[in-house]
């Protein structure tokens, strides 16, 4: 028998054996991230006047917490951090806030991604990954812009567009949309209740009123929050620093998310073909990241553990890789200096059902 289907003869004991999770331990690691994460940003602001290397080596830590603060953030929304369902939903709308994303529609959209890990027919990841006919379809100037906008260089501007830009610009819009219907109806209907109106909305930027007001309240506390901010201790200093560390924060998670599944000879199925266990141990690799980094990370790079099930949490990945290793002796090892060759990697092949370069 294949590892792979003892893998999935196996797969309930194992999930069984390693999806308990804690609150304490849940308490724990959100302490440990949030107040060290809050000291650093005072450390940044004050010592700004006495030096400016000071400030940058705040900031390097600073970024390095908002990167395991968007990964717990993800975890909230598999419910996996916490043992208690009502305290994943309260600090993933925390932590979102932090990380400047409205966590319930993003967990919503994520939860698609593992449904479908490793069907590339529906979900092309976070690279919004062609196929070769697609790539070969594009003009010359569009195909220097697609492997311009996937270069680890051009990074932080994704992670800008991802983390700052995008949730604010969409639920914007989104709501001038909305609002400007309500105005519409009410005035050609006065007596159709508001919130009827809001409930059958259609609109591109989320799937229901639940989705909304989970937008709008991520939006709202933060934008207080800049302002706060702003006022303490002064616009151009709070943005700065607020800005660079978010979009290169942003950058990390963007290349950590696609180098797990974006790398050469990944697996990557069509509808008829695809196979979820399979997709978690071909289709998915295992970064293997120096102690410190794997902490800031959250253990996120055993991937493939983690679409085994998103049940396992963070603090009981590397547990159940150790102990089913010899499970996983297909899955793809990446080390940090085969990242940007991994990354090159942004062309889906269907007639060899694999990701690889042109």
């Amino acid at each position: 028998m294949s590892d792979r289907h003892t893998l999935e003869n196996n797969k309930r004991q194992i999930i069984d054996r390693f999806s308990q999770k804690s609150d304490i331990t849940a308490f724990s690691q959100l302490a440990l991230t949030l107040i060290p994460y809050g000291i650093f940003w005072y450390l940044a602001i004050v010592s700004w006047p006495v030096s400016g290397l000071l400030t940058l080596l705040c900031g390097v830590f600073i970024t390095l917490f908002l990167l395991r603060i968007f990964v717990l953030m993800h975890e909230c929304g598999h419910n996996a951090l916490f043992a208690t369902c009502r305290y994943n939903k309260i600090a993933g709308f925390l932590l979102g806030v932090l990380c400047g994303m409205p966590q319930y529609v993003w967990s919503k959209n994520h939860d698609f991604h593992h449904a479908n890990n490793g069907n590339w027919e529906r979900y092309r990841g976070p690279l919004g990954t062609l196929t070769r006919e697609e790539y070969t379809a594009l003009s010359p100037r569009k195909q220097r812009l697609y492997h311009m906008t996937r270069n680890i260089f051009f990074a932080p501007v994704g992670g800008f567009l991802y983390l700052i830009f995008n949730p604010r610009y969409t639920w914007i819009k989104g709501s001038i949309l909305l609002w400007s219907s309500v105005l519409k109806q009410k005035m050609a209907t006065p007596g159709l209740p508001v919130a009827s109106i809001i409930r059958d909305f259609k609109c591109r930027y989320w799937k229901n009123e639940k989705e909304y007001w989970h937008m709008t309240g991520n939006n709202i506390v933060l934008l207080s929050l800049w302002a706060l901010m702003s006022i303490a201790v002064g616009p151009a200093l709070f943005f700065t620093i607020y800005l660079l560390t978010l979009s290169i924060a942003g950058a990390g998670g963007i290349i950590l998310f696609a180098v797990q599944h974006n790398f050469e000879g990944s697996w990557a199925a069509d509808d008829k073909n695809w196979c979820y266990h399979r997709a978690a141990v071909e289709g998915t690799s295992f970064l293997l990241l120096p102690t410190w980094l794997n902490w800031f990370t959250a253990n996120i790079a055993y991937h493939h553990i983690h679409h085994l099930s998103a049940r396992i949490p963070n603090y009981r990945l590397a547990a159940c890789h150790q102990e089913y290793e010899y499970l996983f002796a297909d899955v793809t090892r990446i080390k940090l200096r085969h990242i940007p060759a991994a990354l090159k990697n942004n062309i889906w092949d269907v007639d060899h059902q694999r990701i690889t370069t042109i």
